[in-house]
């Protein structure tokens, strides 16, 4: 089996995060970068934007992310809430994933034959993107999980962050250190969810 399948294999969603990786911020970075200039998008659009927080920013994201469910969530029902985002503040990092929709927006007023889909492409692309940093981080020894604040926390992000008002934000990914496996997933086979025409 090769390299790349084993990685695809062994990456899952991993929720039991630590602040000490094996490897350090430097190579994540590098790691990261060499992911994201390799993604294809549609009419090399290249609209995807990240941003990866490191220490206080990290934290300060979960913080946005647990004072905006706080004031959704019941006081009595928050428990559950709070511990699952303390999970995530306890990782190493986030990379957030948006797209840009100055750039998504320009290439359908010059396609306008396409108009409808680069939207769509621009979310294919990003989950490309997301899969695809998903599995380096696998590769790398650590473990990461995928989430949805937005539209919740944009907003606030937009704020904190100082982000341009055009990058919408589609997904947050916390890794860090795998303090525990995942369990065990039930695979639909292959076969009953393919067909081969020859």
């Amino acid at each position: 089996m090769s390299e790349f399948v084993q990685a695809i294999k062994q990456r899952r969603s991993i929720y039991a995060l630590g602040k000490n990786p094996s490897v350090g911020q430097d190579s994540i970075v590098k790691k990261i970068e060499e992911v994201f200039t390799a993604v294809p998008s549609a009419f090399n659009s290249q609209s995807a934007r990240l941003v990866v927080l490191f220490g206080k920013e990290h934290d300060q994201l979960w913080d946005i992310v647990m004072d905006t469910l706080r004031q959704i969530v019941p006081a009595g029902k928050f428990g559950p809430t709070e511990e699952k985002i303390n999970g995530f503040k306890a990782a190493y990092g986030t990379i957030m994933f948006f797209d840009d929709t100055s750039v998504t927006d320009g290439f359908a007023a010059n396609f306008p034959s396409f108009a409808a889909n680069f939207k769509p492409w621009a979310d294919q692309a990003n989950g490309m993107l997301q899969f695809a940093l998903w599995t380096a981080l696998e590769d790398l020894g650590l473990g990461a999980n995928l989430q949805h604040y937005n539209p919740l926390i944009d907003e606030k992000v937009a704020g904190v962050f100082n982000l341009p008002k055009t990058w919408r934000l589609i997904a947050e990914m916390t890794f860090g250190e795998k303090l525990a496996d995942a369990g065990p997933k039930e695979t639909i086979p292959a076969a009953d969810r393919m067909r081969v025409l020859a």
